[in-house]
């Protein structure tokens, strides 16, 4: 990396983006860090570039824990180019291969979990995409489940067809969504039991200093629960995980987390009433001292090369939301 050059964006980009002094926080969601490229992920950050993700953080940045966050923002004393650090779901890759880069650059993070599927559960977007890897050339036929047929010729067909899926089923009723992976698994045999944490795995997180924080227990889409469903999904999340590490679950994230469309102020209200001290959703900018601490904003990065990375990340904070 030229550090020289990161070092002069660092200092002068605020100055021209007058975001200098100003009481905000980059709260970037990660969900998994892989070992190697997967043709069926290609958005998700291998081991080599979350390394580099982190050094920019580590040197030019000021990553904080989510309960600093709370409490900086609070006390209006948040550092310059603040960040912090937030994984989503559960996965085993988090201790596996994120926590060695966390630990190397002297990142605290959060991992927010949904805890139904620890010790070898599958989420079905994941069922999808697992199935869609191993299934056999040609074509896919998912038109019982009002569904189409999709071509498997080659990697990128399948990426593609894996996405489409994942987008025609996300919102169907969770009993119809269980029932279409029930088929598709049965067209494809056995999937995977081990992309998710452990309880083992769980509290080495926690023993090294990584927040846990709760993800609902099946990670629904709590706008489509009766109330007392979305609420017993939050709430048997919360009890796991303290049960599991003998300490205070002090965070939440919505699952999809799109305000008013995943879920609603009602259980945002009742994440509050349960204990939690913040939360966080996917809604696009970053947290401001005027930001509801129970719906904390927070964006993906993406960029695939370093100075992108670090001039988005800068650029983010002209929009607090």
């Amino acid at each position: 990396m030229n550090h020289l050059l990161y070092s002069a964006v660092a200092r002068t980009l605020p100055f021209v983006l007058q975001t200098k002094n100003k009481q905000r926080v980059c709260i970037l969601t990660y969900h998994r860090v892989l070992p190697e490229r997967d043709y069926m992920r290609s958005s998700e950050p291998t081991v080599a570039t979350f390394d580099w993700h982190m050094e920019l953080l580590a040197r030019y940045f000021n990553p904080l824990s989510l309960s600093d966050v709370i409490a900086r923002l609070d006390s209006n004393d948040l550092p310059e180019r603040a960040v912090c650090v937030t994984f989503d779901d559960g996965y085993a890759n988090n201790a596996e291969c994120a926590l060695p880069v966390l630990q190397r650059w002297n990142i605290p993070a959060t991992v927010f979990i949904s805890t139904g599927f620890l010790n070898g559960g599958l989420m079905w977007n994941d069922a999808v995409i697992e199935a869609l890897r191993i299934a056999g050339s040609g074509e896919f036929d998912l038109r019982s489940l009002g569904l189409a047929t999709y071509d498997l010729a080659d990697f990128q067909h399948r990426r593609q067809a894996a996405g489409q899926i994942i987008r025609e089923i996300k919102h169907w009723p969770p009993e119809k969504r269980a029932e279409a992976i029930r088929v598709i698994e049965s067209m494809v045999g056995p999937l995977p039991q081990n992309m998710m944490l452990t309880n083992d795995q769980v509290k080495q997180l926690g023993d090294a200093g990584i927040e846990i924080g709760a993800h609902t227990r099946t990670h629904p889409i709590l706008a489509m629960l009766k109330l007392a469903d979305a609420r017993q999904e939050i709430q048997a999340s919360k009890d796991a995980l303290e049960t599991l590490t003998g300490k205070p679950v002090r965070y939440f994230a919505y699952p999809n987390g799109r305000p008013e469309i995943d879920y609603r102020l009602e259980h945002r209200d009742f994440v509050k009433s349960i204990g939690f001290e913040g939360a966080v959703s996917t809604q696009w900018g970053v947290a401001s001292e005027s930001s509801d601490r129970w719906q904390m904003p927070r964006f993906t990065p993406w960029d695939q090369t370093p100075l992108r990375f670090m001039t988005r990340l800068l650029a983010m904070f002209r929009n607090p939301a």
